[in-house]
């Protein structure tokens, strides 16, 4: 299972920005969109290869957001599954935009039965 890859894009718009978010007063790429879009590109790298009935959850986000992205522009997202350890599945991500570097990520996500994990919420 290491070795898997997925990718995600986004054309950035008013309402990904840290205004629209509540997460800072300027138009630009917010970090919780940013995160969202990095977290999108795992979970298609494991479209395809959970158990049925399995899933996979967010647990911890370690980013570094190193440059502003304005609206109107496109940002790609690439992940790469690196470890597996158990259940837990830890993804090396970055983000760019126009051949830049924007951020880089580590991602940890754990693989769950969608049912018994949906019934145990509140």
């Amino acid at each position: 299972m290491p070795g898997l890859r997925g990718s995600a894009s986004l054309t950035v718009s008013d309402l990904d920005t840290a205004v629209a978010m509540g997460s800072g007063d300027v138009p630009v790429l917010a970090t919780p969109r940013l995160v969202a879009l990095l977290e999108e590109a795992t979970v298609k790298a494991l479209a395809g290869h959970l158990e049925p009935g399995e899933t996979s959850v967010g647990m911890r986000v370690h980013i570094d957001h190193l440059a502003p992205t304005r609206i109107g522009r496109l940002v790609s997202a690439d992940a790469l599954l690196e470890l597996v350890d158990g259940r837990r599945l830890t993804f090396s991500a970055s983000a760019t935009c126009d051949d830049r570097e924007i951020a880089s990520a580590s991602i940890t996500r754990v693989v769950v039965e969608s049912g018994p994990f949906l019934a145990r919420i509140d």
